[in-house]
């Protein structure tokens, strides 16, 4: 009978298909894409994505839920009672590990484990053993490399803001070698105050190995600025903290910084470290181009308010509406809140579109390191998705993808 001759070649061609589809590992995603909100259909094989396609509709018409790359954050101190250095207790794979997952959760699907200030023995201990996890397949590359910031900052209060003012220190390009091996060459930036002796030699050298520079807690001026900018220096980190609570309306390192179009500015948008019409400010002079949000949250990220010792045995405040507080200094200690706050608050605030604050968020800090494998959604990148929804100028994550894997999925 022709037509079940029919039917059966058209059943073995289907069945053909779809283990071909299996044996390539491949799977869909669904979702109202981040840069216009039109739907699409993401396929993902072995890793990366393939192909992007537009479709008339979401197969579930239910929920608006937008899809978007992998959220960047260039400035981790640590999370969830943890620290890169040494804060609540030593560094140890399954604390690293324990970080990295629960970033997952907040979409969050590179990162830079950030070392601050510290004793020489602990940085390169922590340095050592985070390159080796790095390695990791249960990282699933999510960590790229390091951020060090510090200890080669200003020594003064409120500038130095929560760096322990034993472990600030000059500049010593030799020391800075033993962290880069120790690193094993994966420290991609090194936050320093320009204005301290040997800064300018040091950030040359550091753009020479295409060490990513970043001025911060600094009180530099606009002579030293400017040729911090001569020799490479590429972003200024978290612009409006690490200052001094009063500083002289001219001459401040914020006017230098803003109205250097080669400079990069990093900004903290969860709502404490900046009002509101800073970022509007920043956002203006700078641009979704030249902007990168990150988070800075510390240790205290995650946890429960509270009172805790830093790492020289300060006392730290964690507050109910999410502040750290540094009462010794009257600062700030980093922030308590994952990427996804500030992203809401930075929308909220500027006006800006979903595409440019993801943009500021995932995009420009995974160019600025050079990974051109992450940051957009395009065939060929990395399978790093974030399926999300957007109410209120809440970012809620309902789904994390890295390397192509679920690796949180909010209804599990």
């Amino acid at each position: 009978m022709k037509w079940v001759s029919s039917f059966v070649y058209l059943f073995l061609s289907l069945l053909v298909t779809i283990c071909s589809a299996q044996k390539g590992n491949k799977t869909y995603v669904e979702g109202l894409s981040y840069l216009d909100q039109s739907p699409v259909r993401i396929e993902i094989s072995d890793g990366k994505i393939k192909s992007v396609v537009k479709i008339k509709k979401l197969s579930d018409t239910g929920k608006k839920i937008y899809v978007a790359p992998g959220l960047f954050d260039n400035q981790i101190n640590g999370y969830k009672g943890i620290s890169f250095t040494d804060l609540g207790g030593e560094l140890t794979y399954e604390r690293i590990l324990t970080v990295t997952k629960s970033l997952w959760e907040k979409g969050i699907t590179t990162y830079l484990p950030t070392l601050t200030s510290n004793e020489k023995r602990i940085l390169l201990k922590n340095f050592a053993l985070l390159a080796k996890v790095k390695e990791n397949p249960a990282i699933r590359g999510s960590i790229p490399g390091f951020h060090l910031e510090g200890p080669y900052i200003s020594p003064v209060a409120g500038y130095r803001g929560a760096h322990a003012l034993k472990y600030v220190r000059k500049p010593d390009w030799n020391e800075f070698m033993e962290f880069y091996e120790a690193s094993k060459k994966e420290i991609l930036e090194v936050t320093l105050a320009p204005e301290v002796e040997g800064a300018m030699d040091f950030i040359s050298k550091c753009r020479e190995k295409n060490i990513v520079v970043g001025l911060g807690h600094h009180n530099g001026s606009m002579k030293q600025i400017t040729e911090a900018a001569d020799r490479g220096a590429q972003i200024c980190t978290h612009l409006g903290n690490g200052c001094a609570n009063t500083i002289d309306r001219h001459q401040n390192p914020l006017w230098p910084q803003l109205s250097d179009d080669r400079l990069m500015v990093s900004i903290i948008g969860d709502g404490f470290h900046l009002q509101k019409e800073e970022i509007r400010v920043f956002y203006k002079v700078k641009g979704p181009n030249k902007m990168i949000l990150t988070s800075d949250v510390s240790p205290l990220g995650g946890l429960p308010p509270g009172k805790y010792l830093n790492v020289v045995g300060d006392t730290l405040e964690l507050t109910p509406e999410g502040a750290v507080m540094y009462p010794a200094q009257h600062v700030l200690s980093g922030s308590a809140s994952a990427l996804p706050k500030g992203i809401g608050n930075v929308l909220k605030v500027t006006g800006c579109t979903l595409g440019d604050v993801i943009k500021m968020a995932s995009t420009n800090p995974a160019r600025l390191y050079g990974l051109t494998d992450r940051g957009e959604i395009k065939p060929g990148l990395r399978a790093d998705l974030i399926l999300f929804t957007m109410e209120d100028f809440k970012m809620d994550i309902k789904k994390t993808i890295v390397a192509g894997e679920v690796v949180y999925d909010a209804t599990k």
